[in-house]
């Protein structure tokens, strides 16, 4: 079983031939308002991966939070809390993609900034049972740094995916088992442009694993002084949008299911991969049979070279 703990967002997503530059204006294609925050869409990628899956988030109390819950609750989830906040509104997320797939996104936090540790505490009763908690940067650190503890104190394995990138104290990376920045994440934190390197920072930080996520390139493994590449999978992008995100929901439902760490990396790297391949953010997470496919046909090219 995985606990999600982390953000609701309504995303609001404009289609462009190219991304602008700062100061210019350009036309859209086409406009699209969905269902994200890293949160949620985390928890909707570990259960179309296969996990049940408990989340817990906070809303506001606007028409945006009850279109979010009433989606959430069509999930699959199988625990749902949803903190209601009347002086924020809910999270908003506004996103450019590119003919490329590339994308520019800017989050207002909105209740999700409001998600408190005292919140958590309240309903710590959620990781009892469970065996992964996964969890996101677009929450209060402090609220991030409890929940870790608490789920150590559980004995839970902890993932955390430092997104969006901003500072991690030593005492909340002591409690976590697996770090995921993507390249530009990892760079930031580590301070370093060398991802390996930025990771060993991290490592020697207090970080038990780093998974450095790098596209279509695959994932960077770095596990005490040992650097394990995870080769990618080639398919046709459309849209990055909640690539990342595909990526740890699946890789939060491998560990839960006892996948050895680096078969669980390929089982993330193909469900981010397969992600690129249609557009939106939770619209486009794989299910275990779209996972499996790719894996099976990525041995087979293997075997038959």
């Amino acid at each position: 079983m995985v606990l999600v703990v982390g953000s609701c967002n309504i995303d609001l997503m404009a289609t462009v031939d190219r991304l602008p530059v700062p100061g210019e204006t350009v036309f859209g294609r086409q406009f699209t308002q969905s269902f994200g925050g890293k949160g949620a869409n985390q928890a909707v990628a570990s259960a179309r991966a296969g996990a049940e899956v408990r989340f817990l988030g906070k809303l506001g109390t606007d028409a945006n939070g009850m279109l979010m819950e009433r989606h959430l609750t069509t999930r699959g989830l199988s625990r749902l809390v949803l903190f209601r906040d009347a002086e924020a509104p809910t999270g908003v997320a506004m996103i450019l993609v590119d003919r490329t797939g590339d994308n520019q996104i800017v989050v207002v936090p909105g209740s999700n900034g409001r998600l408190t540790p005292a919140d958590i505490r309240q309903h710590s009763e959620l990781m009892t049972g469970a065996r992964v908690l996964l969890i996101q940067m677009e929450i209060p650190t402090e609220t991030v740094q409890e929940t870790l503890a608490l789920a150590k104190e559980h004995g839970l394995t902890t993932i955390l995916n430092p997104a969006p990138a901003s500072p991690l104290p030593t005492e909340c990376l002591q409690f976590v088992d697996i770090l995921t920045p993507n390249e530009t994440e990892a760079h930031s934190l580590g301070g370093s442009t060398d991802s390996a390197q930025a990771a060993q920072f991290l490592v020697e930080r207090g970080a038990g694993t780093v998974v450095v996520t790098c596209g279509a390139a695959g994932a960077l493994m770095i596990c005490g002084k040992d650097v394990t590449h995870v080769p990618g999978f080639l398919v046709e992008t459309i849209d990055s949008t909640g690539a990342g995100d595909a990526f740890n929901g699946a890789l939060a439902c491998a560990v839960a299911e006892g996948v050895p760490l680096v078969s669980a990396i390929v089982r993330a790297n193909a469900a981010g991969a397969l992600a690129t391949t249609a557009r939106g953010a939770q619209e486009s997470m794989p299910t275990k049979v779209d996972i499996d496919r790719l894996c099976r046909s990525e041995a087979r090219k293997q075997r038959s070279v």
